[in-house]
Formats: structure tokens, C-alpha cells, sequence
């Protein structure tokens, strides 16, 4: 099939750019043809975010999106951000303390308390009105490349192929989806954009990308505890100093409340295990009071590109562009990606736009496939890239000077507007892993079932679904290496750094240690593509469908 535009990813920035490009498209009165293919089971059913959002983004795509009912309905109203000192101490900061990229009310700009898989589909109603075709349930599997290398759209992966790579009954085999140009929005740590950037070296002279891995609840709570758009920040306990990261708790709309924990991929002790770290942290009076008495409905856990400028690389190559997450426009001192990844799709629709109307090259017969050098121009010039400029330092300095030293240099940086030295990270999240010999073993309290829960109850409130008689899509490249390596060295860390329980030690008939890999649980969240300490395990899109199914998330 043949489009002027196929975008990948129906997330903020693969739907911002859709609309973008169809609104282009109508004002000028010209016929265009955008499709975007989404690997989940529908629009929104992959998408987890935390969200306090800026719409400073979608006012410039749907200056009318109050009248079209986008699902923006509760205003934050009231900031506290606390530190942690242990299981049972906690002291709230003072307004003035809080750096000025924390704070969530006041100014001119409303902010609101949402959920992102929501204002995804209906970011999607409004695409689809535009005339833009979505496919949801098909997984983009490969590039497409002419042989000079442009990218010239993607091929979907095959549907109904069994666990031995042979076609099963319904067996219907992948589709070649040409365009003239493809944009590549799949979210933090994208298969596609992966490749991208090595065979291009999008990431030249760059810092290496830099990771959290974000694990977020959603609750119903009692509504005499309930405060709708309340926002709550913190750091600290539960992690120790070598351990960055924070968490947050929002009251949303109908007497909801999301709590989450967003923790470094940069940690050090391989015994740690961010899932058992969130469960532990709910426990704490700070929290523990917004929860209590309440039901747990849904769970989720997604890795966050969190380097920021000093690791983003270029988006641009011949053919197509990265945007959003899959590129690494998260601006972490806000803890904010939604807005600065609609904008990015926003410069790209731009962008492509205009080369598509280029009267030079239509002129010539031009069928795309060059590369967009006007979209860096216009992305270096767009507020999203003033906001990664400022707060360029900001992740690297808590890497580098811990969480107080660096808390203390970024909230000078932001006073002084970014006047301080630049400070870079350079070490891989991979490689921070120290041996297991050389650390403390964590011992996790048992979940008491009311605010602390075990990993399969949790796997099942994400609604996760694979086929089991399917390729495994978390492909070791040494079969050996996790019991050989990992497991001597780093008492196999991949037990602990998944959310939910994909990789298992286990003993075989003759009593040896082997490596399972329960594959049909993963909710995609990209994590052990990342900390993996020998990069051994790839993930690849599983058949389209799978993977996790939110509700509202």
C-alpha cells in the first residue's frame, strides 16, 4: 500500500503530526493520503504516562479542543512536593525551594491532571475526522530501504505465525506499507528508532541516551479523601543515595488517584528491584493516606527517555524523521513529555509538508525521500527546544552529584537561566551495574495485599495478552550468557529489573539453573533492552495486538 505519509505510533506525537498534516491538507484544498500504524490492540492501549499536562501544544493544533471535549477536565490545583527521611518521616519543601520547573499551578498556563491513553484516542477521533487512516493491532516489524539507504516506508510484521516460525491456520503475512516519507513515533527505546539511529549514526557526538522506568497504579479512593487536582512530588526513601529518582501521586477526575514511581536505569546494586521498591514506597504515611481504604484497578510500568538535549539525537535522515519519545524530547525537570512530543510532531508535519509541495521537486518528479534539514531549523527555533536548552544539565547533574547536590545545582541553574557549566553523563545505563558480591541484598517486606502487591496480580490489572504459540519477541543474542554471565556476576539482575516477572532463574531436570523467559507477561516497557548489562537481550514488536491493554492509563 502506498501513502504520502506513514507514521508510526499512535502516541501524542504520531497523532499531533497526523492532524497536523491532514489540517495542512484541507486548508490547501490538496488531496493527501497519512496513514499510522499502532502495534496495540487499539489506540491508547499501550500508552502510559503519569500526567500533569501542559497543553501549550495542543492550543496550537485544536485551538478549539474545549469545544471538541478533549478529555482535559480537571485543572491542577494545588502543588506539595516532599522528601522522604525514612519508612516513617517525610518533610513538605516550602514553595520556595521547589525548583521553578516543579511547580504545577500559578502563571498563565493551566495544567491539568490527565490520562494520557485518553487524550490519545481522542486525539485519534480527531485524526480519523481529518481523514487520516488508522490501523491499530498491526506491529511495524522492519524498515524499508532503497538501496542507498533511504527509508521508504516500513513492513508490518507477519499475523498467525506459531512458536516455530511456521504459518498457522489464518496465517496472514506482513504487509509493505511505501511512503514518501515516514515518521517514527513509537515511544521511548523504539525497535525501529534503535536501528535507525545506528545505521545512520543519528548519535554521533551525542551523550548516551539516558533512561528511567516509570511504574504507575490507578486507584479509586473513598470521596471524602479525594481532592481533585492535587499533586504531590517526592524524593528519597525508599531509594538510597546511589539510587535516583522520585515519585508522585495526582488526584484525578472521578474520585481516581494515580501514584507512580519514576526511577534511574542509571542504579548501581543489581539486588534492586523497582517494582518491589513502588510497592514498599505506598507504605510510607505521606502516601499511604491518599490510598488507604481505596481499590487498585489498574497497574502499568513504560521506560522514559530522560536524557534530555545532551542525548537527543539528530531526527533527521533520508526519508523520515524520529519524533517524540522515540527521538528523547522528555523534558525530565519538568517530568513532562506529553507537550514537547506533540510539538516535535507538529514541527515534522510542518516539515514534511513543505517538502511534499516543493514545486522545485514536484516539478522534477520528486517522490520524497529527502532528507527534512528544514524540520531541524524549525525544531531549533520551537519552544519545545528552548525548554530541553534550559534544563539541559538537569538529569546529569543528579547522575553526577547526587540527588541533594544536583537537587541544589538545578535549582541554581533554573534561577541564574541555565547560566552554570554544562555537566554530561557518559556512562550507559547498562554499565553502572555493579557486581553482586559488592552490594547489599535487599530484602522486600511481603505485600500485605491492600497497598503493596505481588508482581502476577499486578500483570493481570494490565490486561496483558500475547499468543502464546508465537516467536518469542525478546530474542537473546548468546542463548548462554544470562546463567554463564549475568548470573555469577550479577545474580541475573533481569529477575529484578522487569516488572513483571518475564525472566525467571529456574532449575531444569538435572538440577541446573536455567534462564526462562515467560514472554507472554511483557507489557512492553522496553526495560531489559536497556539495563541489560551485556545487551544481550533485543526486543523486537511482538504480532500486533499484544502486549498490555489500558484502560485508561
Amino acid at each position: 500500500m502506498d501513502f504520502d505519509v506513514v507514521i508510526v505510533g499512535a502516541g501524542p506525537s504520531g497523532l499531533a503530526a497526523a492532524c497536523r498534516l491532514m489540517q495542512q491538507a484541507n486548508e490547501a484544498d490538496q488531496e493527501l493520503t497519512v496513514c499510522v500504524v499502532e502495534k496495540g490492540s487499539e489506540v491508547g492501549a499501550h500508552i502510559l504516562s503519569g500526567a500533569i499536562f501542559e497543553p501549550r501544544a495542543l492550543q496550537e493544533l485544536f485551538p478549539d479542543w474545549e469545544e471538541r471535549g478533549a478529555p482535559l477536565t480537571t485543572p491542577a490545583t494545588r502543588d506539595e512536593v516532599y522528601l522522604l527521611k525514612d519508612a516513617e518521616k517525610g518533610q513538605k519543601l516550602p514553595n520556595a525551594l521547589v525548583p521553578p520547573s516543579m511547580h504545577n499551578t500559578g502563571g498563565d498556563l493551566t495544567r491539568y491532571v490527565i490520562s494520557a491513553g485518553n487524550l490519545c484516542r481522542w486525539l485519534a477521533e480527531q485524526a480519523e475526522a481529518l481523514g487520516v487512516e488508522i490501523f491499530p493491532g498491526f506491529a511495524a516489524q522492519e524498515v524499508i530501504h532503497d538501496e542507498d539507504g533511504t527509508v521508504r516506508g516500513i513492513l508490518i510484521g507477519d499475523m498467525g505465525v506459531g512458536a516455530d516460525g511456521a504459518p498457522k491456520d489464518g496465517h496472514m503475512p506482513g504487509m509493505e506499507l511505501r511512503a514518501k516519507y515516514t515518521l517514527f513515533a513509537e515511544g521511548a527505546r523504539g525497535h525501529l528508532g534503535k536501528r535507525l539511529i545506528e545505521r545512520f549514526e543519528l548519535d554521533a557526538g551525542k551523550d548516551p541516551q539516558h533512561y528511567g522506568i516509570g511504574l504507575k497504579e490507578l486507584w479509586d479512593v473513598p470521596a471524602e479523601q479525594h481532592e481533585p487536582g492535587l499533586v504531590l512530588h517526592g524524593s528519597g526513601w525508599p531509594l538510597d543515595k546511589h539510587t535516583h529518582g522520585g515519585w508522585f501521586l495526582y488526584h484525578a477526575e472521578n474520585q481516581q488517584v494515580v501514584v507512580g514511581l519514576i526511577m534511574d536505569l542509571s542504579y548501581q546494586n543489581p539486588w534492586l528491584s523497582p517494582f518491589d521498591e513502588f510497592q514498599r514506597m505506598k507504605h510510607h504515611p505521606v502516601l499511604a493516606r491518599h490510598l488507604e481504604g481505596g481499590k487498585r484497578v489498574a497497574y502499568g510500568a513504560r521506560a522514559i527517555a530522560k536524557g534530555g538535549l545532551n542525548c537527543l539525537p539528530k531526527m533527521t535522515f533520508p526519508g523520515g524523521l524520529l519524533i517524540g519519545c522515540d527521538a528523547g524530547t522528555l523534558n525530565f525537570a519538568k517530568i513532562k513529555g506529553l507537550h514537547t512530543a506533540m510539538k516535535s510532531g507538529l514541527v515534522a508535519a510542518e516539515a514534511v509538508f513543505e517538502a511534499l509541495n516543493d514545486r522545485e521537486a514536484t516539478a522534477e518528479g520528486d517522490e520524497g525521500g529527502k532528507e527534512l534539514t528544514a524540520f531541524t531549523e524549525k525544531w531549533e527555533a520551537s519552544w519545545a527546544f528552548a525548554e530541553l536548552k534550559a534544563s539541559a544539565s538537569f538529569g546529569p547533574a543528579i547522575h553526577k552529584y547526587g540527588t541533594y547536590l544536583g537537587g541544589a545545582y538545578n535549582f541554581a541553574d533554573q534561577l541564574l537561566g541555565g547560566r552554570l557549566p554544562a555537566v554530561h553523563d557518559t556512562t550507559p545505563d547498562h554499565a553502572t551495574l555493579k557486581p553482586a558480591n559488592e552490594c547489599e541484598k535487599i530484602d522486600y517486606p511481603r505485600p500485605d495485599g491492600k497497598l503493596s502487591f505481588d508482581k502476577p496480580s499486578s500483570v493481570f490489572l494490565s490486561n496483558t495478552n500475547h499468543e502464546e504459540d508465537q516467536p518469542c519477541h525478546l530474542r537473546l543474542a548468546d542463548p548462554e550468557l544470562p546463567i554463564r554471565d549475568n548470573l555469577p556476576e550479577y545474580a541475573e539482575p533481569a529477575q529484578r529489573y522487569c516488572p513483571v516477572g518475564v525472566y525467571e532463574v529456574i532449575e531444569d531436570d538435572a538440577g541446573k539453573p536455567k534462564f526462562q523467559i515467560n514472554f507472554q507477561n511483557c507489557i512492553h516497557c522496553k526495560t531489559c533492552d536497556i539495563k541489560d548489562p551485556a545487551q544481550n537481550i533485543t526486543w523486537v514488536a511482538p504480532e500486533g495486538g499484544g502486549g498490555p491493554n489500558y484502560p485508561n492509563m
